[in-house]
């Protein structure tokens, strides 16, 4: 495989590395975003996930999908806080409110969103704005930082808009429309005044054919000439003349067309049929199938390879054709394209993945979940353009007659090396040759921005401050705690003394740090901005042993705590939140490891690239604190007296400092009292440290009681359409069957159960 290297990709790297920048990295078709995104791991010092917006674009990619990562449900997403119905009477759409509430994230997931510095999304020109919505909402939600895009992790947006567009729906553009300009990603509402980074590669690897690459740049642009047409119809083949040709591949419009041909062609074949199973294993969804379960295939067929070779050979690649020569029950062999070599296939393996959290050295990790195997070619007399995306052939028959997508010539065009393997099945009219007028809008757009290494420089210099900022501050870590504090308040308390006072302790233990953080950060800060980069340097390596030091014990007492409650029953909650602050404070001490040498790089225009394995080294240190602490409480499964280890409090437990209304009423109260004084239910839930259920579940006792107007939780559609058929069924089961899904338990409660529903 050719090693892609521009000045453009170089800067691509630095840009993920060195900044906190948001980034499209874009670029005519052969210009190397993939092996960009191929060689991403060993050159970037952040943890990443890859999600793409289709399942075959997630394999592809090497990661997942959208949906599957931000547990989204199939449909549309308003960018709003109250309920989808002030907007629309139709199924299938939510907004922030009914995310949260129906389709709240599992541990998992928000263990490794909160993990990582950087989101790679692949194929953007397929991502629609309101998905890109959806996930800004998820990750300021799991981070905890509203006030930033993506809850201040970067994201590098990797595609092109002059290839396949986002799909929506009539019906759904109905509704986005009164959000939304167009579904491309750049539309959402999160970018706006984000700051993204436009970066087009610029130096194309597939075509070296002056001419053709003109032609292309023109058709991609949207201002094809007459003399293109001319020159591109001038390789039109009559049917008959394309009859002749052999071992000739065509790209088309439609699905049904391409199986048409390779149906046609195969049948043509008076050769014995052979049938190919493809073996699933353990958790691999049919609709994420990269080639079909079974495989039909005769002497003579034409096949083309849909995986690159992973033997490290590369005997094939992606696109590669070939004729089958001989089949047997267990064998296959074909002959290459240009080579004439005759080569015997093996089965390759497709993995479906998901991310984790490691649960001893809490690193983050794919973990492969199901495979799918079977050989990798498919039929190739025709494939359509949508899934030729990303391949290459020498020579092909197009046949866009029917376009019917912007950029569906150019993406079928794009696919050759040169003018030479052209063969138009049918005359290119120029009507069917467009581009969307938003995409040309907004590429036109980012002739505004400023020179890249100039950009470069400035979000560097940004990058450097955020780095200190929110290295060296323990706020954040203190906020966890008193949300951990307020959900797990309780009148029961722990058998054990010392683990009645974990959390109280390591949360004093960081508050009497915080002045003397603050100024450690403002000195580094001074030192930055008067560009003294040895003393910088000096105090930041000083600075990063004390506060490592100062890390050990909270993330030991934790530890401790987590071993002493690691064979309790009824306090799995308390478990998985007390693994997430675990998580926190690996994270603080990861990145306290690691800033000096980033900084150190930054500043002196090196390449950071891999610059230490310090989620290693933190994993290792949790080990040898682990093996530490069971080693000195060898009988820690012993000490409890009930299953549980909690008693009933006589005497009110250690408590963190909190505001003082919260003790003087209960916490429904609390939450009515906030609404009613004009907060949002989000608000609420953000300020208290609550679940939204939580909240939601306290001011439906404030509709009981009266105290809340039902009609300013619930919209009075909803409301009638509910009263309509109340008094019908027993249950609520039965009522949510009856709007099958359409409304979740908690509004069909809250509206049968109000007074003014009787």
């Amino acid at each position: 495989m050719e090693s892609f290297s521009t000045d453009r990709l170089d800067l691509a790297e630095r840009f993920v590395n060195t900044t906190g920048a948001h980034l499209f990295l874009t670029g005519k078709a052969g210009t190397g975003k993939t092996t960009f995104l191929r060689e991403l791991a060993v050159k970037t010092h952040k943890k990443f996930v890859v999600v793409a917006p289709t399942g075959i674009a997630a394999l592809n990619a090497g990661g997942v999908t959208i949906h599957s990562q931000f547990l989204l449900p199939f449909g549309s997403f308003l960018p709003v806080r109250e309920p989808e119905g002030n907007y629309t009477d139709r199924f299938g759409f939510v907004s922030h409110l009914t995310l949260a509430r129906r389709h709240p994230l599992n541990q998992l997931r928000r263990d490794v969103l909160k993990s990582i510095d950087l989101l790679v999304i692949d194929e953007v020109s397929m991502l629609r704005a309101d998905i890109l919505d959806a996930i800004d909402y998820r990750m300021r939600s799991v981070r905890r930082r509203f006030n930033v895009p993506f809850g201040g992790v970067q994201v590098l947006f990797i595609g092109d808009l002059h290839q396949l567009p986002p799909v929506v729906k009539e019906e759904e553009w109905a509704v986005l429309k009164q959000f939304y300009a167009s579904m491309h990603f750049f539309e959402a509402r999160c970018l706006k005044g984000a700051g993204m980074v436009y970066l087009e590669l610029d130096r194309i690897f597939r075509q070296q054919d002056e001419t053709f690459i003109r032609v292309l740049n023109h058709l991609r642009d949207n201002r094809p000439t007459l003399d293109d047409i001319r020159l591109l119809n001038s390789h039109y083949k009559s049917p008959d003349e394309i009859r002749q040709l052999k071992d000739c591949i065509t790209l088309t419009t439609h699905n049904y067309k391409a199986d048409e041909i390779n149906r046609r062609e195969l049948n043509f074949l008076k050769k014995e049929s052979f049938f190919y199973q493809a073996e699933v294993e353990r958790d691999f969804p049919e609709n994420l199938f990269p080639l079909p379960k079974e495989i039909e295939l005769k002497v003579g067929a034409r096949v083309m390879f849909i995986k690159n070779d992973t033997s490290g050979l590369s005997s094939y690649f992606n696109g590669k054709l070939a004729t089958v020569l001989s089949l047997e029950e267990d064998q296959i062999v074909v002959e290459m394209d240009g080579s004439g070599e005759e080569y015997i296939l093996k089965k390759e393996l497709w993995e479906n993945k998901k991310y984790q959290i490691h649960p001893e050295t809490k690193e983050l990790e794919e973990e492969v979940i199901g495979t799918f195997s079977q050989y990798p070619i498919k039929l190739a007399w025709a494939v359509t353009v949508h899934k030729s995306q990303g391949l290459t052939f020498d020579r092909a028959i197009i046949d866009v007659g029917q376009a019917f997508a912007p950029g569906q010539v150019y993406v079928a065009l794009s696919r050759l090396r040169s003018l030479d393997g052209l063969v138009l099945g049918t005359r290119i009219r120029e009507d069917v040759i467009y581009t969307d007028s938003k995409v040309v809008d907004f590429v036109k757009s980012t002739d505004q921005q400023q020179d890249l290494n100039q950009l470069l420089r400035q979000r560097q210099g940004n990058y450097l401050q955020e780095l200190i900022e929110q290295t060296f501050e323990f706020e954040s870590l203190l906020q966890a705690i008193r949300l951990f504090a307020k959900e797990h308040d309780s009148s029961m308390e722990f058998e054990d003394p010392e683990m009645q006072k974990a959390i109280p302790e390591i949360f004093a233990h960081l508050e009497k740090e915080l002045e003397n953080t603050r100024k450690f950060r403002m000195q580094l800060i001074q030192l930055l901005l008067q560009k003294d980069k040895e003393k910088l340097q000096l105090r930041l390596e000083k600075g990063m042993a004390y506060y490592q030091d100062f890390l050990r014990r909270p993330i030991e007492t934790i530890l401790l705590q987590e071993l002493k409650t690691e064979a309790l029953s009824r306090i799995k909650s308390y478990q998985n939140d007390l693994g997430e602050l675990e998580l926190d404070l690996l994270k603080k001490y990861i990145q306290i490891s690691r800033v000096g040498k980033l900084i150190h790089h930054i500043l002196h225009g090196e390449s950071t690239g891999k610059i230490g394995d310090f989620d290693q080294e933190a994993g290792q240190m949790r080990k040898e604190m682990l093996d530490k602490l069971r080693m000195e409480n060898p009988d820690l499964m012993l000490q409890h007296k009930t299953k549980t280890g909690r008693k009933r409090a006589k005497n009110p437990k250690p408590a963190l400092p909190t505001e003082g209304k919260e003790k003087k009423e209960d916490t429904k109260s609390w939450s009515i009292r906030l609404f009613l004084e004009g907060k949002k239910p989000e608000e609420i839930a953000e300020e208290r440290g609550f679940a939204l259920t939580t909240i939601y579940g306290h001011l439906a006792h404030g509709v009981q009681k009266g105290q809340i107007p039902l009609e300013d939780l619930v919209d009075k559609s909803t409301i009638a359409e509910i009263r309509a058929v109340d008094g019908k069924y027993d249950g609520l089961k039965e009522y949510y069957e009856h709007f099958q899904g359409k409304y979740e338990y908690s509004t069909l409660k809250l509206v049968l159960s109000s007074p003014l529903a009787k």
